[in-house]
């Protein structure tokens, strides 16, 4: 099991001592998941995957779980949540290469009053959401028009993916952040969250929990 702390010493490792590049394990990390999707959907005809994107590295993953989906013909919609100019790094370059390909990304003002109409009209009808809003770093309650996005997706009533962690969920503890995503899986990468085995309601927010390689692993 990995704490918060122990999370981010594992990113610094990889990408300052074995010298793997931050884009790299998002690369690892996005495929991971979009493999975990097409077999959850395998035997559907024209499957629809829509994707819930934050501003920061796990809304990068997301964009690179769309990028292998499109190539794999599933039908995607991908909604950046939040302001645009807030994505940097590792994840604008994912979010460029998607568009650079002619994939159109949606954008969800936090603020519109109609945001749960919108959501629904994005979400309502696809086969599975993914949930890359937001990752392992998240401290505190979540703001008031993130805690309307993600009981938003949650009364979709169409399973959900969440990568690395549900959305809200606190790392550590395991509790909801004010409100949380109810995943019907999680992939979380490298090792379980400590987060996730603290107490029986955890499960209500993970669902399955799968393990996934980030393309490198620590010794300990």
């Amino acid at each position: 099991m990995m704490s918060r702390i122990e999370v981010r010493a594992v990113d610094r490792w990889a990408i300052e001592e074995v010298g793997m590049p931050g884009v790299v394990l998002m690369e690892n990390a996005g495929r991971s998941c979009a493999e975990l999707v097409q077999e959850k959907l395998r035997g559907l005809g024209n499957p629809e995957v829509c994707i819930f994107c934050g501003t920061g590295n796990n809304g990068g993953d997301g964009y690179v779980v769309a990028r292998h989906l499109l190539n794999a013909g599933f039908k995607v919609t991908v909604v950046l949540c939040g302001q645009r100019e807030k994505v940097r790094g590792d994840a604008r370059i994912n979010l460029d290469i998607l568009e650079t390909l002619g994939h159109k990304v949606e954008v969800l003002d936090l603020a519109a009053p109609e945001l749960s109409s919108r959501v629904r009209a994005w979400g309502g009808g696809a086969d599975m959401i993914v949930d890359a809003l937001f990752g392992t770093g998240l401290q505190g309650e979540l703001r008031a028009d993130y805690r309307a996005l993600v009981d938003a997706i949650n009364a979709l009533d169409v399973p959900i993916l969440a990568v690395d962690i549900p959305s809200g969920l606190d790392c550590d503890t395991g509790a909801p952040l004010g409100t949380a995503i109810r995943a019907a899986c999680t992939v979380t990468f490298v090792a379980v969250k400590r987060g996730f085995t603290t107490t029986a309601d955890t499960e209500t927010y993970t669902g399955e929990i799968y393990v996934a390689s980030i393309g490198v692993e620590p010794e300990a």
